[in-house]
């Protein structure tokens, strides 16, 4: 089978959307399976061979749901499209956020493949003023799918809200073994005080300011945690430094990027997992790489984090927004070393549902009932 997987975002700059496309590639790959990669890029010459990265149209910041998106705004991309299309000769062709602008559309436009999309966007309240306002415009490519993923129960609501249908709820996976393995905790934060770790980008709907509030009050009942804040740094990101340089909160390690590898290490570094996100999370993929690392969770009680943690299994779920809610859960697992151990195992045993390999195959076994409804309508017609 040769499948076209293509991503509306800057393929040179790590994401969650591109993290799940590289998994599926690979684990594709591992399956006897042909792959290319279709997707924008700021800087197409970095993309090696064997990622198999086909860059089409330059990529910019846009702003979207509090972050900013990297993706081609060209309207000019349809003829080199066009030509891979036609040169390749695709079976399936896999569109993550489809209706994200402009190069899915382009694809669907162009594609005579069978047309998969997969849906990862969520947000709370189930409003999506792009899909409000496009909609009516948005069908024309709506209608151009043959098959429609979600990552999550919250992730579908959203999309079907707009555009109802079935939808095959197939999961982010996680690279369990490469969290679970054994790794040398840092030594510099080794020092027998327990660590505290957020994972993610410095974004206002990441909920870092309410971490931070809530660590100030974690370290007025016990003056012990470190608190590790581990993501590329972004223009809020100054704004947090500067309040913790003000009011004097000590403990607090701005990380900034790390590494794969790295990433992993910090995990077993750490003693608590915290994501104290407000909203519009699908899934969080930061969660279930947590679990996979055997590490107890202390996470805002949204639906998308709902739909993976069970308050009191592998984690606590603690309000949105509220930093006492949020200190209270902290101070409660600092103070319980075998709750914060059972928590752990249990996080590895949820964990296991979400392996790649499993997802891959969940994905790979949809593709083909499409094909075989795809022939079986060519046959009756």
């Amino acid at each position: 089978m040769k499948i076209a997987l293509v991503s509306p975002y800057d393929f040179a700059v790590p994401g969650g959307v591109n993290n799940h496309i590289e998994h599926l590639r690979d684990n594709f790959l591992r399956l006897g399976q042909e792959v290319r990669i279709i997707a924008p890029s700021s800087r197409p010459s970095s993309h090696k061979p064997e990622q198999m990265v086909i860059p089409i149209g330059r990529a910019v910041g846009v702003p979207a749901s509090g972050s900013v998106a990297r993706v081609s705004l060209s309207l000019r991309v349809a003829p080199k499209l066009k030509r891979v299309l036609q040169e390749e000769n695709f079976d399936i062709v896999h569109v993550h956020e489809p209706f994200a602008p402009f190069l899915p559309m382009q694809v669907l436009r162009l594609s005579d493949a069978i047309n998969v999309a997969t849906f990862h966007a969520a947000k709370e309240g189930g409003r999506n003023r792009w899909y409000l306002y496009g909609r009516h415009a948005l069908k024309r490519w709506f209608r151009r799918l043959h098959g429609k993923i979600a990552v999550s129960a919250p992730a579908m609501r959203l999309v079907s809200h707009y555009f109802p249908g079935y939808y095959n709820i197939i999961p982010n996976g996680v690279d369990v073994e490469h969290f679970e393995a054994e790794r040398e905790p840092f030594p510099q934060f080794s020092d027998g005080r327990p660590n505290i770790l957020f994972v993610g980008r410095l974004e206002k709907r990441k909920g870092v300011k309410y971490l931070l509030q809530a660590f100030a009050e974690v370290k007025k009942e016990t003056p012990a945690p470190r608190l590790l804040i581990v993501g590329p740094p972004t223009r809020a990101a100054r704004g947090y430094r500067r309040w913790v340089a003000e009011t004097r909160l000590p403990d607090v390690e701005f990380v900034g990027y790390v590494t794969y590898d790295e990433l992993a290490r910090y995990h077993h570094t750490a003693d608590i997992v915290v994501a104290p996100a407000t909203g519009n999370e699908s899934q969080g993929i930061v969660l279930l790489e947590a679990m996979a690392a055997g590490r107890p969770l202390v996470v805002s009680n949204i639906e998308g984090y709902a739909s993976v943690v069970t308050h009191g299994v592998e984690g606590l779920l603690v309000t949105p927004k509220d930093a006492h809610s949020l200190a209270a859960a902290l101070i409660e697992l600092l103070a319980d070393s075998d709750k914060r151990r059972e928590m752990g195992e249990n996080g590895r045993v949820r964990a296991e549902q979400f392996r790649w390999d499993r997802v891959s195959q969940r994905v790979l076994t949809y593709y083909e009932q499409l094909q075989y409804e795809s022939k079986a309508g060519l046959e009756t017609e």
